[in-house]
């Protein structure tokens, strides 16, 4: 039987202590093995060494369990307890063997006697108990003497272990202005010694720092507020220490602390205000709509969805002149433009705006009004506008037909500013390329420049442009969009070429070009009553024998004969002039030839053969040979042709001088200029129309005059304005120009003030000087008065001795 015993005094007593403290622990009725009575575990306690009168029976206890304090810090090995054989008889033939869990490392044992001993420290904290295995086996034999057996060991808590905040530190908010007792966050602390030994592992929380704003339930570590009306706006954050203390908090006892940092959330308590009561701003007349004029800010102590504001203009003679947005991230309002301003017509606006809390709180109301106001005074600024037109847009119907120079809208514009500066008008060049008008650059007069052709062109878009004269970059522009009206002025005719075939077999009366031949017109001209042509023949084939013309009432015609008897070889082709007249006001005609050829046709009708060559050639000349006949002519044609050409090219001239400098500009007289008679090439719109001037088509620029209205505002008076007659003469002479083939391509301006024929100084021309060696006289400069002086100072004959040099 195994048996477990403690074998000194010392051992004795330390075995006594641990045997009844866990007497209480262990059921004695299932102490005992069962199935295995030869295990019983005896325990022997001598409490002392003087013989007593009675002696104390033995008592079977469970020997498979083991305690031993941990953190044994003692220089010899630490001992644990005995194993016992019952049939051990002291004489060392029974071999102890211990194997399992640290045996050898932790746990040895003495094989004679069975005394175990722990060789190292324990931590109950790193395990807790450890399993066994022991065998006693015969020293000589080997042969086990017990059946091998378990047995634990137990290690024993002791306070070794402070408490710890695992999950420290801490990070926790609780509103503002929160009730006194408002749980915040709750702390736990964990002690690593035994709970079910002692109070190793007994935990109490208390408050080191953050009094007195917060406190510490001292059982459950929950933190709460301490202290009434806490603001955020005056201390937002906290930093509270707690001590978590083992062993009930006693003295001795081990301790750990952590950090809690507490954060005041805001709480809508806090009005905005607005730091001004009046803003000054202002604004360009000019400013787009939606344009910021400036910005408002009502001030607010708190944040996040507590601090938004709503801004609105509540009054003001400006409220429907200006709007104001709330910026969600500044939480400022913004004034932006909302109607086009006008210096002339308003020039300051007053508002009154208010800026209120979106989000209240219920609790804090009484801490309000949640919103304040504020007066804005808008100035408005004037600027340099340019012109505007009146309407600001133009239609206007002119029929085709009209005459060049004929006015046919005025255009009005003005200048916007209080100064009211001159107006200048002129026509954007690329939106009329091909020139059809003119506007008069002081009335604003819209007139035609070039006959309109509803047929070519039947809309016109144009861009009229107002200039001021005293700044020439203030521009404005109308378009606008003229439609010609239709006139009749374009005859019916056919729309492609006809050709009739009749039968030599033909009746009278029978169509041409059997079985039937329709003709029809067509018109380019558009009346509001739609076309309708008449078909009949023409004058002078009234009275034709052979054909006529039946009109079918539907704008088309048909072809019949008057006669039979038609023979190709006395008259293949007819030409059959018909007349076509349409229902215009006044009505046009054109006479149109149809083209009608005899052909030779079976009994049916079916056209057999409309050539008569067969008639008309000889019997022994074949169509082959007529062919290589024709082409021999016309080669020899060609030839004497190109020979004409090219005698022709080497009898002409060279009229232009390689050493001339052609220019456009360059206007080359072989005699004496006509002066002020010579008026040829000379555009006057070109000196009326600055930008017609600048940004002409023309790939070189014009040297020899920049007319541009600020230079010509200084020569030609604000009221100055050019009879609607002397404009068409112009106009149409210009046409005539611009159209006549012949005319040399010159558009420069040629003065002649005093020279040329008609002056009364003759010619002042000294193309002619050089002819002739001798001096020439100018002693008659004096005659022409006091304008020649300086001339005739420099050229005339001096009075008196010629003076020394």
């Amino acid at each position: 039987m195994w048996t477990s015993g403690r074998m000194s005094n010392a051992k004795r007593w330390l075995g006594l202590g641990m045997s009844l403290y866990f007497w209480g622990l262990m059921d004695l009725s299932t102490a005992a093995l069962s199935g295995t009575p030869t295990l019983q575990s005896q325990l022997e306690v001598h409490l002392t060494d003087k013989p007593q009168s009675h002696h104390r029976t033995k008592r079977s206890w469970v020997w498979n369990q083991f305690f031993v304090l941990e953190e044994y810090t003692g220089t010899d090995p630490l001992y644990v307890g005995k194993l016992h054989s019952d049939m051990d008889k002291g004489d060392g033939s029974i071999k102890y063997i211990l194997s399992g869990e640290g045996a050898g490392v932790v746990f040895t044992i003495d094989d004679t006697t069975g005394d175990i001993h722990a060789i190292q420290r324990l931590d109950r904290e790193e395990r807790a108990q450890y399993t066994l295995r022991a065998q006693a086996l015969d020293r000589r034999t080997g042969r086990p003497m017990e059946p091998e057996s378990e047995f634990i060991i137990k290690i024993q808590d002791i306070n070794d272990n402070e408490p710890k905040f695992l999950d420290g530190p801490y990070v926790a908010a609780v509103p503002e202005m929160s009730p006194v007792g408002t749980s915040v966050i709750q702390v736990t602390a964990t002690d690593a010694d035994d709970p079910t030994y002692g109070n190793s592992a007994r935990v109490v929380y208390s408050i080191l720092q953050g009094q007195p704003y917060f406190s510490v339930d001292s059982k459950t570590g929950i933190i709460r507020t301490a202290l009434m009306n806490m603001d955020r706006e005056a201390k937002e954050y906290y930093e509270v220490i707690i001590q978590a203390k083992d062993m009930g908090g006693q003295l001795g006892g081990l301790a750990g602390t952590t950090t809690v940092n507490i954060t005041l959330s805001d709480v809508n308590d806090n009005p905005p205000r607005f730091p001004q009561k009046h803003y000054q701003m202002s604004v360009l007349e000019s400013a787009p709509i939606s344009s910021t004029v400036g910005r408002v800010f009502a001030k607010d102590l708190d944040e996040g969805i507590n601090a938004e504001m709503k801004y609105t203009i509540i009054d003001g003679d400006g409220a429907d002149t200006f709007d104001i947005n709330t910026d969600p991230n500044f939480q400022v309002g913004i004034i932006t433009v909302k109607k086009p301003l006008s210096f002339e017509s308003k020039k300051s606006y007053t508002l009154k705006v208010e800026g209120a809390n979106s989000h209240l709180e219920m609790r804090f109301l009484n801490l309000g009004p949640f919103h304040d106001t504020t007066t804005v005074h808008i100035s408005v600024e004037d600027v340099d506008e340019p012109p505007v037109f009146e309407p600001g847009f133009y239609f206007v119907e002119v029929p085709e037909d009209v005459t060049i120079g004929t006015t046919i809208q005025i255009i009005s514009a003005k200048d916007p500013d209080v100064t009211n500066n001159s107006i200048r008008y002129s026509i954007d060049r690329s939106s009329d390329p091909g020139r059809f008008f003119y506007v008069d650059i002081t009335t604003g007069a819209l007139m035609t420049a070039r006959p309109l052709d509803r047929e070519e062109f039947s809309w016109h878009n144009i861009t009229v442009l107002a200039m001021e004269m005293n700044n020439p970059s203030q521009v404005g522009s109308v378009a606008v969009t003229i439609k010609v009206l239709d006139v009749n002025d374009n005859a019916p005719e056919f729309p492609r070429f006809y050709e009739a075939f009749v039968c030599e077999n033909a009746k009278a009366g029978q169509l041409a070009n059997h079985p039937l031949l329709t003709v029809s017109a067509v018109d380019q001209d558009d009346p509001h009553d739609g076309q309708r042509f008449y078909y009949s023949l023409a004058p002078e084939a009234t009275n034709n024998p052979n054909f006529t013309v039946r009109d079918n009432q539907d704008n088309t015609a048909r072809i019949l004969t008057r006669r039979s008897g038609f023979r190709q070889q006395e008259q293949s082709v007819f030409y059959l002039p018909i007349l076509i007249a349409d229902n215009g006001q006044p009505a046009l005609s054109s006479t149109a030839t149809l083209t009608v050829q005899v052909c030779s046709c079976d009994d049916d009708g079916h056209i057999m053969s409309c050539s008569p060559e067969a008639y008309m050639l000889p019997v022994s000349l074949s169509r082959g040979a007529l062919i290589a006949i024709l082409a021999c002519i016309f080669v020899l044609l060609v030839l004497v042709l190109l020979i004409l050409s090219l005698r022709r090219h080497r009898k002409q001239p060279y009229i232009i001088d390689d050493e001339e400098n052609i220019h456009e500009n360059i206007v080359r007289y072989d005699d004496e200029g006509g002066g002020e008679e010579d008026t040829e090439a000379f555009d006057i719109a070109a000196m009326w129309n600055p930008r017609e001037a600048q940004t002409g088509t023309a790939t070189k620029t014009r040297q020899d005059m920049l007319p541009e209205i600020e230079s010509l505002s200084r020569y030609v008076p604000q009221t100055c304005a050019v009879s609607s007659t002397v404009h068409s003469y112009v106009l149409a002479k210009l046409y005539e120009a611009d159209m006549d083939l012949w005319a040399p391509p010159f558009d420069s301006l040629q003065t002649y003030m005093f020279e040329g024929d008609g002056s009364v100084a003759g010619s002042l021309s000294s193309l002619q000087s050089a002819t002739s060696d001798s001096e020439q006289s100018f002693d008659f400069l004096t005659d022409w008065g006091p304008r020649f002086r300086k001339l005739a100072e420099l050229y005339g004959a001096a009075e008196g001795p010629a003076p020394l040099w």
